[in-house]
């Protein structure tokens, strides 16, 4: 048998493999970036990029763009764009400073560390986000604005109302149970963050072979259980590998002596607490299994990618092609707020800096995860995954002492890179 048989056979073996499982290839090629990005960064600082600590601070630092992220994914798909997110957030986090720090404890009256506190600021910004959305997509589905210009006045407005509440003043500190939705300032621990790791990896595995189930009651092919128990072992040693890293970075010990109480301990001596999973974390990976639901298994999910692959035949076919845009642009704003208050909690104060150039990030994340800007094709876990490749790509230049301009013109590079990427793929899938 010649050498290019062999070789032939092996690569279509390869491909019946990955076929079999039934892996997005476009997943699979993000995943194979992330992790090249990461040991190139890992040679490059000696080993200081792939440390529990540096993990632990990138996915904490990449939690308010990746939810801006899932909505901006609908967005794009409709043909829309929306530039207005980062001053949105800065709006909406003003709001939330300012109720916290001087409208609740001053004119409303409530002692500071009321336990009310966090959830009437929360309520603020989340209704204020969902007004702005509103207003978004009314002037874009009912006024026929494009998007473009509505957002654009937007990046200019909203950025200001914010600055406008606050008078140009950093407001804080922040309510502590507030901040504990920004990442180091609240965390699970090792046992807690275990129970929900393992609770997880049960969910998964029960959901891949439910769906399997299902399948075969209703007549459907499915793969071979050999490829059901790969898939189930994958997602099981990426989530207790995830789980590992997070527990393994430990509380320094200076922190552990200012409050031994905080981690359970009665004196800082023998106390080793880890930090484990962030609060926020959790609320990203939550918010991005509903929005999946949303795009998979709802009618306005279902609606949104119809609407993206051919406005008029959406329109046609019955569609309110003008009420979905302002439900994906109120969506929009509220995913902007959920996103403020992380972003403002792991400062533990309200910047008017806050959220400058997340338009683009957001943007970015959303195209490097394969949302098409000519509509109807996106996913939210490509766009989680891109915020996590800019994300990386910015704190391994950091680390390496590379200076923000330079960093600025590498993403810029890598988002063209990518929508090349995109176009050569779908010249080459749809020639196939």
């Amino acid at each position: 048998m010649s050498q290019s048989t062999t070789d032939a056979r092996r690569s279509q073996t390869n491909r019946n493999f990955f076929q079999t499982l039934e892996l997005d290839t476009r997943l699979l090629g993000m995943i194979g970036a992330f992790v090249l990005v990461a040991l190139v960064f890992n040679v490059l600082t000696d080993g200081r990029f792939l440390t529990p600590r540096n993990i632990f601070n990138l996915t904490i630092q990449t939690v308010s763009v990746a939810i801006m992220a899932t909505g901006m994914v609908f967005v794009i798909v409709t043909r829309h764009i929306d530039l207005s997110v980062g001053a949105v957030l800065a709006a909406t986090s003003a709001l939330m400073a300012m109720t916290q720090v001087r409208f609740l404890p001053g004119p409303v009256g409530l002692e500071i560390g009321h336990w009310a506190i966090p959830w009437i600021t929360i309520a603020a910004g989340l209704a204020l986000g969902a007004l702005i959305g509103a207003v978004n997509g009314w002037l874009v589905g009912y006024q026929g604005i494009p998007a473009f210009i509505v957002t654009l006045g937007g990046f200019l407005i909203w950025r200001n109302v914010g600055w406008y509440q606050t008078g140009g003043q950093t407001i804080g500190p922040l309510d502590k149970t507030f901040m504990s939705f920004g990442g180091i300032n609240g965390t699970l621990g090792g046992t807690l963050s275990w129970i929900i790791g393992g609770l997880a990896i049960l969910f998964v595995i029960f959901a891949i072979f439910n769906a399997r189930r299902t399948k075969l009651a209703h007549g459907f092919m499915v793969k071979p259980l050999w490829a059901e128990f790969s898939l189930a072992a994958i997602a099981t040693g990426a989530i207790a590998g995830f789980i590992g890293v997070l527990t393994s970075y430990r509380v320094p010990e200076r922190v552990v002596a200012r409050d031994p109480g905080r981690f359970g301990c009665e004196a800082a001596e023998g106390c080793a607490p880890v930090y484990g999973l962030p609060v926020s974390v959790l609320l990203l990976i939550a918010i991005a299994a509903i929005m999946t639901v949303i795009a998979r298994k709802t009618r306005f999910g279902r609606y949104v990618f119809a609407t993206g692959g051919n406005p008029d035949a959406a329109q046609l076919s019955g569609i309110n092609t003008r009420m979905l845009t302002l439900k994906i642009f109120m969506l929009m704003g509220v995913l902007c707020a959920i996103a403020a208050v992380v972003a403002s909690s792991r400062l533990a104060n309200h910047s008017n800096d806050l959220g400058t150039l997340d338009e683009l990030r957001v943007i970015a994340a959303a195209v490097i995860g394969g949302t098409a800007l000519s509509g109807g094709i996106g996913t939210v876990y490509g766009a989680i995954l891109g915020a996590l490749i800019m994300q990386s790509l910015q704190s391994g230049m950091a680390m390496i002492g590379v200076d923000a301009p330079l960093q600025n013109m590498v993403v810029g590079a890598v988002l063209v890179f990518a929508v090349w990427i995109d176009i050569q793929y779908r010249k080459r899938v749809g020639g196939k």
